[in-house]
């Protein structure tokens, strides 16, 4: 197991977020953990950094918790842009102990974590194909795997509500820069 937390802020109150019911055909698929918590491990890899996160939301404080958030960076030759093909490649050399060390961190005593996770959740767009699509590959093996729904995100409003949990707005003005 990896000594090193990566998860290293506490509960965010997300009452701000207005979160969204569940949709009635996944709530068949929806799991609640002996805590009665929702748990969703993230994949995101839309550009040279591929990360792994475990949130934990709690229902009774209307909170979540970040439970891990292993990540691991290309770093391109000097002179170079980091380039598609070759981001894939570092991304599929790491995605799978991403997700190990993210599991380990977040269920430290849980042999089989995949019995808490309630979703999978990964980055659908917009960023380089290449390592979205290995993060997309990775993300739907671990849905299959765990035998939970599959969740797209795209990566600006990923990025806009997580600002909203950060900074506690809850109506923002937001300029997005692409």
């Amino acid at each position: 197991m990896n000594a090193t937390k990566t998860a290293i802020d506490g509960p965010c109150d997300c009452s701000l977020l207005g979160n969204l019911p569940i949709p009635s055909e996944l709530k068949k698929l929806h799991r609640i953990d002996c805590k009665g918590q929702t748990v969703v491990i993230g994949i995101e890899g839309s550009a040279n950094k591929v990360g792994v996160g475990v949130l934990a939301y709690q229902p009774s404080t209307n909170s979540y918790t970040t439970l891990s958030n292993p990540r691991k960076t290309y770093i391109s030759p000097p002179g170079h842009g980091f380039l598609p093909k070759e981001t894939s490649w570092h991304h599929q050399a790491h995605i799978v102990a991403l997700v190990r060390a993210a599991l380990e961190e977040a269920f430290p005593e849980n042999k089989n974590p995949g019995k808490e996770i309630s979703a999978v959740c990964y980055t659908k767009g917009p960023g380089m194909g290449g390592p979205l699509r290995t993060c997309a590959v990775a993300a739907r093996t671990i849905s299959l795997i765990f035998g939970c729904p599959l969740v797209a995100v795209n990566h600006c409003v990923g990025h806009i509500e997580m600002g909203r949990v950060a900074t506690g707005a809850s109506d923002p003005v937001v300029l997005y820069v692409s």
